[in-house]
């Protein structure tokens, strides 16, 4: 059993509320949902206005297969990101 994980920091500047952060984490976290064979949830710095941690985890029986979709998925995240930007991209893969 292969795990690829992903811890991504969204920064978003020019939110002002706890709402206005919402809107741009929560419909990415959806998409990324329906789109692709992942877990992902926000996880992290959930009171902050201005930075999310999302945790994205992908398993599969091929290195090479959870790799390739977690590239995908950040890839996908970062240029469906509106109202903020990826400020960090952290990634590992287990094997079990």
């Amino acid at each position: 059993m292969i795990i690829s994980m992903a811890y991504l920091t969204i920064e978003m500047p020019e939110s002002h509320s706890l709402k206005e952060k919402r809107s741009t984490v929560r419909p990415i976290i959806k998409r990324v949902q329906n789109r692709f064979n992942v877990s992902i949830a926000e996880i992290d710095h959930l009171e902050s206005w201005q930075v999310s941690g999302v945790g994205i985890v992908c398993v599969s029986n091929s290195r090479r297969h959870s790799e390739e979709m977690m590239q995908n998925v950040i890839s996908f995240v970062e240029e469906h990101l509106d109202g903020g930007y990826l400020a960090e991209v952290e990634t590992d893969t287990q094997s079990f």
